[in-house]
C-alpha cells in the first residue's frame, strides 16, 4: 500500500479559543493515539488532510512529518473525521498509530466492476455493503476490493466468501452474508397491475344498476306510506284538540 506524508505539530488544547483559531488559520485540530501511545493533542492542514483522504482510500496509511520527535515518522491511519454539516468541511480528525510489524483491522470499500448480465435485460443492481472489514499488515492495506458482477443473472447474490482479496489479506465476517444482487424489474409491471384492477367483474355492473332503481323505489314507497299514515293521525290529533278547546269553554261559562 502507497505511504502519503501528513504534516503535523503538537497543539495546545486551552484555552478552547484556540481551536476555532487553527480553522480560521486552515488547519484543524486533531487526537493522535494508539496502544503504545497516550493522547496527544495535534494540528493539521486541512487541506492536505483532504488531498490525502478520499471515499475510495479511507485506510490510507501515512507517515507524519514534524518538527517535533514525538510525531515525526509515526505511521498512523485515519480513525474519525468530524464534519461540519452544512459545509462539509473537516473540523477534527483521530489519528490511531500503528505497528508495521503487527495485523490490523480496517474497513476497506468495495469497488463494483462490470456490467451484469441481469442488468443487459432489465434487472437492477443493488448494492448490499460498501465496505468490508479485513485482516492485514498496515502496509498491506488495499485502497479497494474489486467486485466483478459480469457474471451476475437475476436473482444471483455474490457472497463474501467468494470475493478475492489480494496478498495476505483475509476477510473478516462470523456469517457468510451478501454483498451485491440484480433485482429484477418492477417498473413495467405497475401498469399490469393497474390493467387487472380497471378490469370489471361481470355481473357486478349488472348488480350495481338494478341497485340503484330498487333504492329509489323503497324509498318512494317509504315516502307514500309516511304520508298515509301522516295525514289519519294529525287529523284525529287536531279534532281532539277542537272538542277539549270547546269543552273546556263550556265549563268557563257556566
Amino acid at each position: 500500500m502507497e505511504t502519503v506524508e501528513l504534516a503535523a505539530e503538537i497543539r495546545a488544547t486551552r484555552p478552547k479559543s484556540r481551536r476555532h483559531e487553527l480553522r480560521r488559520q486552515g488547519r484543524i485540530p486533531a487526537v493522535l493515539y494508539g496502544p503504545k501511545t497516550k493522547a496527544t493533542a495535534i494540528a493539521i492542514s486541512a487541506v492536505e488532510l483532504r488531498s490525502r483522504v478520499s471515499a475510495s482510500a479511507r485506510q490510507r496509511l501515512m507517515r507524519l512529518k514534524s518538527s517535533s520527535p514525538e510525531l515525526n515518522d509515526r505511521h498512523v491511519i485515519v480513525k474519525d473525521i468530524q464534519r461540519a454539516p452544512v459545509s462539509g468541511n473537516f473540523v477534527h480528525a483521530d489519528f490511531y498509530e500503528v505497528d508495521l510489524t503487527r495485523p490490523l483491522r480496517v474497513s476497506v470499500p468495495l469497488r463494483f466492476t462490470g456490467k451484469a448480465h441481469g442488468v443487459a435485460e432489465g434487472g437492477i443492481l443493488q448494492p448490499l455493503v460498501r465496505e468490508v472489514e479485513v485482516e492485514c499488515l498496515p502496509l498491506e492495506i488495499p485502497e479497494v476490493i474489486d467486485v466483478d458482477v459480469s457474471a451476475l443473472d437475476i436473482h444471483d447474490v455474490i457472497h463474501v466468501s467468494a470475493l478475492t482479496f489480494p496478498g495476505n489479506v483475509k476477510p473478516i465476517f462470523d456469517t457468510d452474508y451478501p454483498v451485491v444482487t440484480v433485482l429484477p424489474p418492477t417498473v413495467a409491471e405497475a401498469p399490469v397491475a393497474a390493467a387487472a384492477e380497471a378490469v370489471p367483474v361481470e355481473g357486478a355492473e349488472g348488480a350495481e344498476g338494478a341497485a340503484a332503481p330498487a333504492a329509489a323505489a323503497g324509498a318512494e314507497g317509504a315516502a307514500k306510506e309516511g304520508g298515509k299514515g301522516g295525514a289519519p293521525e294529525a287529523a284525529k290529533g287536531g279534532a281532539k284538540e277542537a272538542a277539549g278547546g270547546k269543552a273546556g269553554g263550556g265549563q268557563k261559562k257556566g
